[in-house]
């Protein structure tokens, strides 16, 4: 009786097993296989060898990019190094990046860890830049003025909150108020990567504004990338491992109610919305699998959808470009200006391409 006992207890741990590696390999897109699209005229982004995981375009086309992050189980080609701010303007006929300066007296470059980002900008055209940073795999909010003339930053505010313990994207309203999406894997990386493996799907959606932090969204499953449509109504979240973007509309008191939800293919990463049109530009991993288990050999591909219309009853998704990885490697964003598309990666390069 024990023996049968024993043998039953260990078939259900093998099932067990079996139902959650089938879970996760489906959740990673373990599977699948890229159909290249091309887009004309692409250049790699001179001076970027490390990654630019987000960016956000003003609307004068001054381009603020993050690079260097070092994220817990992906790959990193400078983990030795700080993380960096890159200008890039892209009303140049050939542009470059410009390392910023950061200037502050509580300011400490050796542990900057850069992740999302998102700007704010006030009345009186001061542009505030607001920096997700995990310095010591920790979770902070940076605040920056941006110093136009001086091509510099001038660091304003360290923001941390017990209910911001990992903080992935941000979405600014305010010099010093956000939406932002906490994913959980700065907070804990070794329980991060059993709620990864198990589907666990505690990430939420919160507000912050004053030193106050409002939950408004949970039970997601990998939340990511966060965007707010042109005209404030709606805030869209991408949740990664699930493969949807969450539409939602916005309160005039912050809060959110759900609309609609989208289903995709793919690991829906960082969200950019166009001011002019609202479309939304999105920077895709069609295989998972290959970021968190990265080969040289069989590297992660890359992927940007734009969502047209996506209040209406049947969003236009098309695939703008998509690529297996012996070009780009692991894209996460990407954003548009005057007929061109700047894509950005977790860890590896950038391109500057014509639409």
């Amino acid at each position: 009786m024990a023996k049968l006992i024993g043998l039953t207890i260990a078939g259900l741990l093998l099932a067990l097993y079996k139902n959650h590696q089938s879970s996760y390999q489906k959740r990673l897109t373990a599977f699948r296989e890229v159909t290249p699209v091309d887009l004309p005229n692409c250049n790699f982004v001179k001076g970027i060898e490390t990654g630019a995981e987000d960016l956000e375009i003003l609307p004068n086309g001054l381009a603020f990019l993050s690079t260097g992050l070092k994220y817990p189980g992906l790959k990193s080609f400078d983990a030795n190094e700080p993380g960096r701010i890159l200008l890039m303007d892209l009303n140049e006929k050939d542009p470059a990046v410009l390392e910023l300066e950061i200037r502050g007296t509580n300011w400490n470059k050796s542990s900057f860890n850069p992740h999302g980002v998102s700007t704010f900008t006030d009345e009186d055209k001061t542009v505030y830049l607001l920096v997700v940073s995990h310095p010591n795999y920790k979770s902070t909010v940076e605040v920056f003025k941006f110093q136009e003339e001086e091509r510099s930053l001038l660091h304003l505010k360290t923001i941390t909150h017990e209910l911001l313990p990992s903080v992935n994207d941000i979405a600014a309203v305010g010099p010093e108020s956000f939406y932002a999406t906490n994913d959980h894997y700065f907070a804990d990386p070794y329980l991060g990567s059993w709620e990864m493996y198990l589907g666990l799907s505690w990430s939420n959606v919160v507000y912050y504004s004053a030193g106050k932090v409002q939950v408004l969204a949970e039970g997601f499953d990998f939340a990511n990338g966060i965007g707010i449509s042109p005209d404030g109504k709606y805030v869209y979240v991408a949740e990664l491992l699930a493969h949807k973007i969450h539409v939602y509309e916005k309160h005039a008191n912050w809060t959110l109610t759900p609309l609609k939800v989208l289903d995709f293919d793919t690991l829906v990463d960082n969200i950019s919305v166009d001011p002019v049109t609202g479309d939304l530009w999105v920077g895709c991993h069609p295989n998972g699998m290959r970021i968190f288990h990265y080969d040289s050999e069989n590297p992660p591909g890359s992927e940007v959808l734009r969502i047209q219309n996506v209040l209406s009853e049947e969003p236009k998704v098309t695939v703008v470009y998509a690529e297996n990885g012996t070009v780009l490697q692991g894209t996460t964003v990407a954003s548009v200006y005057k007929g061109k598309v700047l894509i950005g990666t977790v860890f590896h390069k950038a391109l500057y391409c014509d639409l």
